[in-house]
């Protein structure tokens, strides 16, 4: 019997899933066995190998030198067996193992959310973890397979594709607050104004940026208000606390409904449109490829991925 014949492939997975999420009980608890039931299979895995994987103490867990390189080696193994499955439409196959995404909230409120219940019919069994943060991350070391950002945040060499159209900025306020502080007519008008704060993922304060009709210029504004979350900022601006500088898209039912109003809309600023992206090293998880044709068909592009592979060019940002 040879070494592979000897090693369970679920024991495999489960070594790759406690690398990834750095805990024996997180790594239980994402697969569904106990943490006890988790170590003891370690502890076989690493008898049957001949060789330490993992260096454990009471607070953590982290893969020898050894362990990291056949981490690395058996995540491309695992994705390399789901594109096959995908590829001779085996039943079941598109909905292969578990799509990890790490999404700013912008997307994944307007991308994420209203392709989730098509993505539950056609891929019933996949495990979707969806995790909404602006903070910016390695998706490759903090184990998710894809992340959503805009296009200018998207890391060098990196496989990314649009999921949208150009995206515009926009300022807003709620017709309480025009009619009580008077509507902004040129951008030095702001000054006179309450403007919401943005603070970004990193704990920087954003400045907002305008087209003043040529280009693009960034300025402070004054406020009294930080926020770091654009539905309490939405929420903020509608209850007439100040001006907001908010995603046009975010707001379009604000908008229709009378809440918001876009003000200063000759100085709106164009944005990049929505990207995804993986590591140009990994194949592309089948759920991941119907989860981005649903996205660009509900925002009017065309598929990219058919059960072959990429039907499409993908680009690898070279510094946007």
């Amino acid at each position: 019997m040879d070494l592979f014949e000897r090693v369970d492939l679920a024991d495999l997975r489960l070594f790759t899933t406690i690398v990834r999420r750095q805990s024996f009980k997180s790594a239980a608890i994402e697969l569904g066995v106990t943490p006890s039931a988790a170590s003891h299979a370690m502890r076989r895995l690493e008898s049957r190998l001949g060789a330490k994987l993992l260096n454990r103490t009471s607070r953590a867990v982290a893969p020898t030198d050894l362990g990291v390189e056949l981490a690395s080696r058996l995540t491309e193994g695992f994705d390399v067996i789901g594109a096959a499955l995908h590829s001779l439409n085996v039943p079941g196959a598109a909905r292969f193992g578990e799509l990890r995404i790490n999404a700013f909230a912008d997307a994944a409120h307007l991308l994420i959310a209203p392709a989730l219940p098509e993505f539950a019919r056609i891929c019933p069994d996949v495990r979707i973890t969806v995790v909404v943060e602006d903070r910016p991350i390695d998706i490759v070391a903090e184990g998710y397979d894809a992340g959503f950002r805009y296009g200018h945040n998207v890391p060098e060499d990196m496989v990314a594709l649009a999921l949208s159209g150009p995206q515009r900025w926009v300022v807003a306020g709620s017709p309480a607050y025009l009619e009580a502080q008077g509507t902004p007519n040129s951008i030095n008008d702001l000054a006179q104004h309450n403007c919401l704060q943005l603070l970004l993922g990193d704990n920087s304060a954003y400045k907002w940026e305008l087209s003043d009709g040529t280009r693009n210029i960034r300025l402070r504004v004054p406020g009294s208000i930080t926020i770091n979350d654009t539905a309490t900022t939405i929420k903020a601006a509608k209850a007439g606390l100040g001006l907001a500088y908010l995603l046009e898209a975010r707001i379009a039912d604000e908008i229709r409904d009378g809440d918001l109003k876009v003000v200063l809309a000759d100085h709106a600023s164009p944005g990049e449109p929505f990207h995804v992206y993986y590591d140009s090293r990994r194949h592309g998880h089948p759920g991941l490829r119907s989860l981005v044709n649903i996205i660009r068909h509900q925002n009017g592009l065309t598929r990219v991925f058919d059960e072959h592979g990429p039907v499409a060019h993908l680009s690898a940002p070279t510094g946007q």
